[in-house]
């Protein structure tokens, strides 16, 4: 009997040699499907809620540092996470079984408030999150190397680009639900603020659980495995040994070190410094997520017709100039700029996001070589892994240092009659960290000027790409068949694939 299960349970599972284009169309779906779901839950669980959560236990700016960086030092297991991908060699079973194990992590989460003092709570949550990322980090290996072999590589850019859409449409529906559902929680039962993040938190659960059921029947393609030098270490230096690879490598650590020093303190920085609720937060971030929808499809055509390095080198320096932006928010406190700054802000780093996800992830995919997939890209992830989590950490450990220590840059005029001070900049605690951030980002985007892919382009030509790429989007989206156009997919393929069914 437990014969016959072991072989069933294989051939659920199994690999197929190659799969026909209704089953590649199929499996794209599925994924796509997945990623709705996981970003339900990654929205639920994450980011603003995820934080709020944490202060309102009381974490200081050192755990909220930790709870940043550990997804991406967990990220680092993506290297022994080789070895089981390439010994067992059926990603899908690799990837369900891990994520399934992540995403029941978040049970001791949601309990905390129920059974835990709020520091035996903080406790919980450092070690329930860690357990998460690293279960998650062995789905992301075989994920990555999955979606290499599955998705055909010419429309990688349209393809994500369109996923990352569909996502973030349903992010900004739950998000602003979520947002008004803990303003309002808090207002009817302030003594039990926490219990409002277990309900967000069970919800996000379900639709994680929900998206595994979508991935455990996305087809397969069987790996491509190449003959030579064997081992762990061996599949591990050869994307260092690639030396346009590891400019690549240098980039993307030297960015995400940049971008992750700053970024896990922009919803503290909200929340504490300026003193907004969490709805207005969750609205900001909102708008931030509308223009990436406007602007994911065109960077996807844009990094299709061009490469991604192309895409990279005009929405790097644009959200390096949105992290800039966030010193002058407050001089040194809320003045008539403030909130106008921080929509400007929130609109560029949206624009910017969508190009950055978006290229950053493909061009490791794209410039992995067939069959070593696997390797380079975890190779890649070990460098943003490292950098993206040890930044946080510093974030968290000086930044009580910088609450002590002020930058002021002063203009002033003085006449017979009386003396003006313009206050042009005022850096204080977390606005240092935002100016170490641009310095560090503009030498990263400095890096990327050595790493080649084939099809670059000027970045004049990339804008104006993108310019009429949004117009014409724009312009399909305002007319009621537009519309139906852009939401069409996924969900009008479930109905044909009932249709299908019927037939049979």
């Amino acid at each position: 009997m437990n014969i016959r299960r072991g072989r069933r349970r294989r051939t659920v599972f199994e690999a197929k040699e190659s799969l026909t284009d209704e089953e590649v169309a199929h499996g794209l779906r599925l994924v796509v499907r997945d990623g709705l779901a996981t970003q339900a839950m990654v929205t639920l669980t994450g980011g603003i809620f995820l934080v709020a959560f944490a202060l309102q236990l009381g974490a200081s700016n050192t755990v909220i540092g930790l709870l940043a960086a550990i997804p991406p030092l967990a990220e680092l297991l993506q290297i022994p996470a080789i070895y089981i991908v390439d010994r067992i060699r059926i990603r899908r079973l690799v990837v369900v079984a891990a994520s399934f194990a992540a995403r029941l992590c978040w049970i001791p989460i949601i309990l905390i408030p129920f059974f835990l003092s709020p520091g035996q709570g903080i406790l919980a949550l450092i070690a329930s999150i860690a357990l998460y990322a690293s279960f998650s980090a062995i789905s992301h290996c075989g994920w990555n190397s999955w979606m290499r072999d599955l998705i055909p590589q010419d429309r990688l850019g349209d393809f994500f680009s369109r996923r990352l859409t569909l996502s973030t449409g349903i992010a900004l529906v739950i998000s602003l639900v979520a947002g008004f559902f803990i303003d309002s929680w808090e207002i009817a039962f302030p003594d039990l603020a926490a219990y409002g993040y277990s309900v967000l938190f069970l919800l996000g659960l379900i639709a994680g659980l929900v998206g595994i059921t979508f991935l455990a029947r996305t087809p397969e393609p069987q790996m491509i495995v190449e003959n030579g030098e064997d081992g762990l270490f061996a599949a591990i230096k050869k994307p260092f040994a690639d030396l346009n690879f590891k400019n690549l490598i240098v980039f993307l650590g030297s960015w995400n070190f940049a971008v992750n020093l700053a970024s896990p303190f922009f919803t503290v920085y909200m929340l504490q410094r300026i003193g907004l609720d969490i709805s207005i937060v969750v609205a900001l971030s909102v708008l931030s997520q509308v223009m990436n929808i406007v602007f994911y499809r065109s960077w996807g055509r844009v990094s299709d017709r061009y490469s991604n390095k192309s895409v990279l080198a005009v929405s790097g320096p644009l959200f390096m100039l949105a992290i800039f932006a966030w010193m002058f928010v407050t001089l040194p406190n809320v003045y008539i700029l403030t909130y106008p700054l921080l929509i400007v802000i929130h609109i560029l780093m949206g624009i910017s996001l969508a190009g950055v996800s978006l290229a950053s992830g493909n061009i490791g995919l794209k410039m992995a070589p067939q069959g070593q997939a696997t390797s380079y890209l975890a190779a890649s992830t070990f460098a943003n892994s490292v950098a993206a989590g040890v930044a946080p950490i510093l974030g968290g450990l000086f930044v009580d240092f910088f609450a002590e220590r002020e930058l002021i840059w002063t203009l002033i005029w003085k006449d017979p009659v009386q003396e003006l001070v313009f206050v042009t900049l005022d850096i204080q605690q977390w606005e240092f960290f935002f100016l170490f951030a641009f310095i560090l980002g503009l030498y990263s985007l400095h890096r990327l000027t050595v790493v080649q892919e084939e099809g670059e382009a000027k970045e004049q030509e990339v804008v104006d790409e993108l310019i009429a790429g949004v117009r014409r989007d724009m312009r399909n989206f305002s007319s009621a068949g537009g519309l139906r156009d852009f939401v069409k997919f996924p969900f009008s393929s479930a109905g044909n694939r009932r249709g299908k069914k019927k037939k049979r």
